[in-house]
C-alpha cells in the first residue's frame, strides 16, 4: 500500500431491508428510515438510509481492503464522513477510495519485532443522484499474530 493508490470499488445494492435493518440496528427510529408514508409526508419520495448505516459501510469497505491487501488486522481509529444526496431503496452505492498516507512503525511483542501501520484513506460513495458520502478513514494495521484485541492462546 502506497499513498496515491486506488482501492477497488465496492458496489452495494441499497435494499429496503438494508435501510430498515441499518436504522433499527443503530437504534435510529426516525420514521423516514422505515415508514414510506411518513417519509413521503415529509417531502421525500421513499425511506432513505441513515448516516450510521453509511458509516458502517464505509468502515467495512476500508477495513476489508486493508486486511485483504496487507495481511494485517485493520482497526478503525477515526471515521469522518459527510453525507450528500440520500440513498433510497433501489439505488446502488459505489464506494471508491484512495490511500492518502501510510506510516509504518516497529513494535516489539513477546515473539519478535512486528511492523504496524497507520493508514489514512479518502472515501467517496456515489449513487444515481450524485455523491452520497465523502470522508476520510484512519485505520491501524496490526500483524494478525499480535493484534491487541486477539486473545492469547496457551502453547
Amino acid at each position: 500500500m502506497t499513498p496515491g493508490g486506488e482501492l477497488p470499488s465496492l458496489t452495494v445494492p441499497i435494499t429496503r431491508t438494508l435501510v430498515i435493518a441499518g436504522a433499527i440496528a443503530s437504534r435510529d427510529y426516525q420514521d423516514v428510515h422505515h415508514d414510506v408514508e411518513a417519509a413521503r409526508a415529509k417531502g421525500t419520495p421513499d425511506i432513505f438510509m441513515n448516516i450510521l448505516t453509511t458509516n458502517g459501510l464505509v468502515g467495512r469497505y476500508v477495513t476489508d481492503y486493508v486486511t485483504g491487501h496487507s495481511g494485517m488486522k485493520a482497526v478503525l481509529r477515526k471515521v469522518s464522513i459527510r453525507l450528500g444526496v440520500p440513498s433510497y431503496p433501489g439505488d446502488v452505492l459505489v464506494l471508491t477510495g484512495r490511500i492518502l498516507s501510510v506510516n509504518e512503525r516497529t513494535s516489539v511483542n513477546e515473539h519478535a519485532p512486528a511492523t504496524e501501520r497507520t493508514i489514512e484513506i479518502s472515501v467517496v460513495g456515489t449513487n444515481r443522484l450524485g455523491r452520497h458520502v465523502t470522508g476520510r478513514v484512519v485505520v491501524d494495521g496490526h500483524p494478525l499474530r499480535s493484534h491487541p484485541l486477539r486473545p492469547r492462546t496457551s502453547p
